[in-house]
């Protein structure tokens, strides 16, 4: 038996995840950048973590040939942001408030967290391609981080 798209796509809005913006800049100087929702802490020793980003995205070709990339995790109150970096179009960072991290890589500056990463590898997902990154800087800024859950974000909630 086949699982259809749409009930792996119903089943897995019901998975809260955390939001990001992650960013990078191409060998020219231009500076790209995507919402996740699909990120996670992969290894300790080394410090890794996992993007995801569809090959349809815009900006893939300059994400799986990039040198480095900073997650951006978002605060609860950056839902505007998590649906500007999810557009197409131009210039996504014109009039965003940005920081310069390590490398150059712009980060934004009320993050609940960034994390700098090296490339490290980048491997076939389907319809996607998962980037592996070394985490070289971490920052956590004690925000309360924006969550992506049932097609909506929200922000933790007490239980």
């Amino acid at each position: 038996m086949s699982l259809d798209t749409a009930t792996f796509t119903s089943v897995m809005a019901a998975v809260a995840g955390p939001v990001a913006v992650v960013t990078t800049v191409d060998e020219h100087g231009k500076r790209w950048g995507f919402t996740a929702s699909a990120f996670c802490s992969l290894s300790l020793d080394p410090p890794l973590v996992l993007v995801c980003l569809a090959r349809t995205a815009s900006c893939h070709g300059a994400f799986v040939t990039a040198k480095s990339f900073t997650l951006n995790v978002l605060a609860h109150d950056q839902d505007d942001l998590a649906r500007h970096f999810a557009r197409s179009g131009p210039d996504k960072f014109e009039g965003t408030r940005m920081t310069e991290c390590e490398r150059g890589l712009p980060g934004l500056v009320d993050a609940a967290a960034r994390l700098v990463c090296s490339a490290h590898s980048v491997s076939d997902g389907g319809d996607h391609s998962i980037l592996v990154g070394r985490v070289e800087e971490a920052v956590a800024l004690d925000r309360v981080p924006l969550i992506y859950h049932n097609r909506a974000f929200t922000r933790p909630q007490a239980a």
